[in-house]
């Protein structure tokens, strides 16, 4: 019974790590402009806060695959330790997705301002020749 619990609790714990991860949406209709950078804002989201869902996910994880290893103190100790390993794992992997943030404002060939937002990294500078695309800047 507790390693059927366990093995819910692990699946559980997988399912919600796969589903705070971001899937691209087909567009049928693309829309394509040009233009140049006119403003680059490098920001990161973050909650700052000490416990986030990585955190806790990544402890509980951590913890059940560390109670299967080992009996008696051993096992209490691998489950203590995989749950702090699990925990610092989780933190560090969910303030890599809320990661760093870029705000670019495109001047358009038409005369327009275009401000976009992206979490991918956008390698560029002032002044860059970019072509828009569905909302995503990339050097033309």
């Amino acid at each position: 019974m507790a390693r059927l619990f366990r093995l819910a609790l692990l699946i559980l714990a997988t399912t919600l790590f796969a589903a705070c991860a971001e899937y691209p949406v087909a567009n049928t209709v693309t829309r394509v402009e040009y233009g140049y950078v006119e403003t680059l804002e490098v920001y990161r989201e973050s909650d700052n806060l000490p416990v986030n869902v990585g955190t806790v996910l990544g402890g509980i994880a951590g913890g059940v695959i560390g109670h299967q290893i080992g009996s008696g103190r051993g096992n209490t100790a691998a489950t203590v330790g995989g749950a702090i390993g699990g925990t610092l794992l989780g933190h560090e992997i969910e303030e890599k997705v809320a990661g760093s943030h870029y705000r670019v404002t495109v001047r358009l060939d038409s005369g327009a301002t275009l401000l976009i937002e992206d979490n991918r990294d956008v390698d560029l500078r002032v002044g860059d020749r970019v072509r828009v695309e569905n909302n995503r800047v990339r050097r033309a």
